[in-house]
């Protein structure tokens, strides 16, 4: 069921949202090589305490992953550019981390994701990183009252075909409110002028992710972590936006 949003509502999901921009901002900025990354999932913990926000992904246990996820955010380094479970890793010089978060605040939820270049890595690597960044300042733009969510995925998608880019249709952005993962699935390819009408109060995550030469996926031991399966580097951007009159409000940002 698609459950569309008061100003109100959106207000109270942008309050979640800032703090889930914040939280990347931090992370992001103190990711350097010879780090564990588990000292991003121990910071990340106690910035969601401090917060008083509760994890969206902590117990969570969807068909796709293997048993409780028991971290609070998703890390996922190089070829593993989906739903990486933090484990004891050091970071190195060059290495391409991508960080997906999702908090509630007073059962309001937020989600988005980064991926970053940890020190000096390839120009190959940020201009993936990107790629993945235009695509979704494309999809924000045809985010708009009135238009369809075909609109939004033919614009992911006319990005990614422009760097001749393969795009898997497995996972994508969606909606969320009170919970993480809500309806409706917002593919990364589409037709435009199809699918849901998007009407004002609708809150969804778009979410492009990526690698230069292959969408096939395979998934770790931890039954969690997916990587590309020809072990190219993936890299992954979103956001949490709203739909309005006024155009789409993106609710994870720290403006």
């Amino acid at each position: 069921m698609i459950e569309l949003k008061t100003p109100a509502e959106i207000d109270k999901m942008a309050v979640t949202g800032r703090f889930v921009a914040k939280t990347l901002a931090e992370l992001t900025s103190i990711a350097e090589p010879g780090m564990d990354i588990m000292h991003l999932e121990k910071t990340a913990r106690k910035m969601i305490e401090d917060a008083g926000a509760k994890s969206c992904y902590w117990d969570y246990a969807p068909s796709f992953g293997s048993g409780p996820f028991r971290n609070v955010i998703c890390l996922s380094v190089n070829d593993g550019v989906l739903h990486g479970k933090p484990h004891s890793y050091v970071l190195k010089d060059g290495d391409l981390l991508t960080l997906d978060f999702a908090v509630s605040i007073d059962g309001w939820v937020a989600d988005a994701a980064r991926s970053v270049v940890v020190g000096n890595g390839s120009d190959e690597d940020q201009r993936l990183i990107d790629t993945t960044w235009a695509g979704l300042e494309a999809g924000i733009g045809a985010a708009q009252a009135g238009n369809r969510l075909g609109d939004i995925s033919k614009a992911i998608g006319d990005v990614a075909d422009a760097h001749r880019i393969p795009v898997n249709l497995d996972f994508g952005g969606h909606g969320l409110g009170h919970t993480m993962h809500e309806d409706p699935h917002v593919p990364n390819r589409g037709k435009g002028g199809r699918g849901l009408v998007l009407k004002p109060g609708l809150t969804l995550a778009i979410e492009p992710w990526w690698s230069f030469t292959s969408k096939k996926l395979s998934v770790d031991k931890d039954g969690w972590t997916l990587r590309l399966a020809d072990g190219s580097n993936g890299a992954h951007s979103e956001n949490t936006i709203a739909i309005t009159e006024d155009g789409p409000r993106i609710l994870t940002t720290l403006d």
